[in-house]
């Protein structure tokens, strides 16, 4: 069984930081690897050598407007791929908010839309985002709501449009050479297929 054995910080900001793993793989060989996570060094050693919690770190909202029978999806300008980018509403936590309550406020910050309800069934709330990265984990979160799009809850460095589409509107956008995440190429396919 592979190992971590020792951990150390390469480089940390505000929302990311980049740590380095030394573990002992499966033929007792000493690696390295390097793993971007949003905790802390402190809450990372204490879940890898002392089975502290693994909270998640942000939610993923998959929501259909219950007035509109629409799927909301945004376009989002993301820095590292320097383009635009078709998502879900998503965000961090925020400090020991409950993944219910990041969903109302995300949502409505995102989108302007206000939650209705959380469909528990269709909710996972834990789900790793590219576990041979990083440790991030997020609740991924179905619901419905309602309301009118807006803008006017953004912060700065939002720069998205929200997109709600029909179940004929979302097969042509897979049909499209839109840039998209897998998140949302895999919500887009479960809405039409609902």
């Amino acid at each position: 069984m592979t190992k971590v054995k020792n951990i150390k910080t390469l480089a940390a900001t505000k929302y990311l930081s980049l740590y380095s793993a030394d573990y002992v793989n499966k033929k007792g060989n000493l690696r390295n690897w390097t793993i971007a996570s949003r905790k802390s060094l402190e809450t990372v050693k204490n879940k890898f050598f002392y089975s502290g919690e693994d909270n998640i770190d942000a939610v993923i909202i998959f929501a259909e407007h219950i007035d509109e029978n629409k799927l909301v999806l945004i376009r989002q300008f993301r820095v590292p791929i320097n383009n635009y980018v078709l998502e879900l509403p998503a965000g961090l936590l925020d400090g020991n908010e409950k993944f219910e309550e990041a969903v109302r406020r995300e949502l409505k910050e995102e989108t302007g839309l206000d939650l209705i309800k959380i469909d528990r069934q269709g909710t996972k709330e834990k789900v790793y985002i590219s576990a041979g990265m990083t440790d991030e984990s997020v609740a991924f979160v179905k619901c419905t709501c309602n309301g009118t799009v807006s803008k006017e809850n953004l912060e700065d460095d939002e720069d998205i449009e929200v997109i709600m589409v029909t179940k004929e509107e979302a097969k042509e956008l897979l049909k499209s050479n839109e840039i998209m995440d897998i998140k949302t190429l895999l919500a887009i396919q479960n809405f039409i297929l609902s």
